[in-house]
């Protein structure tokens, strides 16, 4: 997280504010994982702090993303098109740099360097805020990881019945659900058997082809809303030219729900389950 700090405070490469956002995440992933290790009173104002971070990054991140697909949609378009449809993206920048202010004011403020120092001190302190267990007590990552692992996947694997009829809203719970799985198996990685790597690339594939739906889903939602509130002061030629870049990406979210049922079953099926198994066995 503070080896991207630098630079998403610049704000050149897109690519440092995406990674300081994965390290909030891992790290997030990590309490939830570990978090019952650590006595939770001392440790709620880093918990807490963290999804603050993550929430001021991710409101920048959503919307890089959202203009890097834009930007690919344009260059495939004539540019009569790209010079009809620039309001709306011209709104998504206005947005984003909007964002952007509000997430450096948080990174220069008091309350996160007072934080950052407090953070610092408490990952390189051993055992500090540790819970006290009993020497009979499962708390050793071969006692635990498999049933975390297992609990993982099982709620990935609940979502089986519904997955033909599911909305998109239900798909991006999926796709949630997902990652924590593939944090968790991540985490314990080095513990597990080499089928660990099979179950990452699987879990990967499905979050990331749910990650693609969802994106799709939130540039349509936000086109249509653009469109309901500015209509009225926007030109025949760029309302038609923002609805069609609406439909490109309705039709996109049509494709990516029509096609989750690979990857799906690259997760969902037995012979995903018996690598799981094989990796978790080692333990």
């Amino acid at each position: 997280m503070l080896a991207h700090e630098a630079g998403t405070r610049e704000g050149r490469d897109p690519e440092d504010l995406h990674k300081m956002r994965v390290a909030t995440r891992r790290m997030r992933a990590a309490w939830r994982v570990f978090g019952d290790g650590f006595q939770k009173g001392r440790t709620k104002r880093h918990r807490r702090r963290l999804r603050e971070v993550a929430a001021r990054l991710g409101a920048v991140r959503d919307l890089d993303v959202l203009i890097e697909a834009a930007e690919k949609y344009l260059g495939a378009v004539p540019r009569i098109e790209r010079r009809a449809a620039e309001p709306l993206f011209a709104a998504w920048r206005e947005q984003r740099d909007e964002a952007r202010l509000l997430l450096v004011r948080e990174l220069d403020s008091d309350g996160y360097q007072r934080w950052v120092a407090d953070f610092r001190d408490f990952v390189r302190s051993e055992g500090a805020a540790a819970a006290q267990v009993p020497p009979t007590a499962a708390h050793r990552i071969r006692d635990t990881a498999g049933s975390r692992v297992w609990k993982a996947y099982e709620l990935v694997r609940a979502y089986e019945p519904v997955l033909r009829w599911a909305d998109v809203a239900t798909l991006h719970e999926l796709r949630i659900a997902a990652k924590w799985l593939r944090y968790t198996v991540e985490f314990v990685r080095e513990c597990l058997g080499p089928d660990s790597d099979m179950v990452i690339a699987r879990v990967t594939a499905l979050q990331d082809h749910l990650g693609l739906l969802h994106d799709a889903d939130v540039a349509a939602s936000m086109a249509r809303g653009f469109l309901v509130e500015r209509s009225g002061r926007l030109a025949e030629q760029e309302v038609a030219a923002i609805g069609r870049y609406l439909v490109d990406r309705e039709r996109e979210v049509a494709r990516l729900r029509r096609s989750v049922g690979p990857v799906w079953r690259g997760v969902g099926g037995l012979a995903f389950r018996r690598g799981l198994g094989r990796a978790l066995a080692v333990l």
